[in-house]
């Protein structure tokens, strides 16, 4: 990103819910990078949850929001598998994030 950043080159992110896993939590069978989960990622994810949970934020809506805070990502493309996806993906990007919940 910092090689990006320098040579003034935007990033478009795809795949912000990695899989799954960061759209329905540390649930068994969630899957990362196309697999089941590791036990890490996991562990990772149930952390990341816990901090949106204090701060009253949906995991879905931080995994779309948190790419975009870097100053070269100019967008997230999440993807949808029907017309309901797509608009809870808008609600999700509606969502307002404190900046305390940025210690993820």
């Amino acid at each position: 990103m910092a090689t990006c950043e320098m040579r003034g080159t935007s990033i478009v992110i795809g795949g912000p819910y990695n899989s799954g896993i960061l759209a329905t939590g540390a649930v068994e069978g969630a899957t990362f990078n196309t697999r089941t989960a590791p036990k890490a990622v996991v562990e990772r994810v149930r952390r990341i949850a816990a901090i949106c949970k204090e701060h009253n934020v949906d995991l879905p809506a931080a995994a779309l929001q948190f790419p975009l805070a870097h100053p070269i990502v100019v967008s997230v493309i999440p993807g949808a598998r029907s017309v309901a996806e797509l608009e809870q993906n808008l609600d999700y990007m509606r969502q307002t994030i404190p900046p305390a919940c940025g210690r993820i």
